[in-house]
């Protein structure tokens, strides 16, 4: 099991950036599969929003986080970030970093690709 941890989020006003951190536990295999998700006010499930493949560099993004939310990893601090451009209040999500390699070999941005959760870190954008 991975442990995670997110922080970064917060209050923003509208088209301001904002950049998410998920610490992982220090495992040489922690950060093989990470994956940002996001649950908007009211929404039931969690939206898939970026994700990357610790092992080769590749990253998957949500159509609509093309061009305006990019991921990475520093490998050293078994870190992975997001950073968030161009936010507007459609954003307004608790944000969720998953990690851990399951058995699922679809979609690196459904939350089956994951075992482990953090807790969630609250972005708030304003107009």
């Amino acid at each position: 099991q991975v442990q995670l941890l997110e922080f970064g989020g917060g209050s923003v006003q509208a088209v301001g950036p904002l950049r998410l951190s998920c610490a992982a536990s220090p495992d040489r295999h922690s950060t093989d599969c990470v994956g940002w998700f996001r649950q908007g006010p009211g929404k039931a499930e969690r939206q898939g929003v970026a994700a990357i493949d610790g092992r080769t560099g590749t990253t998957y993004y949500a159509n609509s986080m093309k061009g305006r939310f990019t991921i990475s990893q520093d490998k050293s601090k078994n870190t992975v970030y997001l950073q968030m451009n161009s936010l507007n209040p459609e954003d307004t999500a608790m944000y969720y970093c998953a990690a851990g390699c399951s058995a699922y070999g679809g979609s690196w941005l459904r939350g089956l690709k994951y075992t482990s959760w953090g807790q969630g870190t609250q972005v708030t954008v304003s107009t």
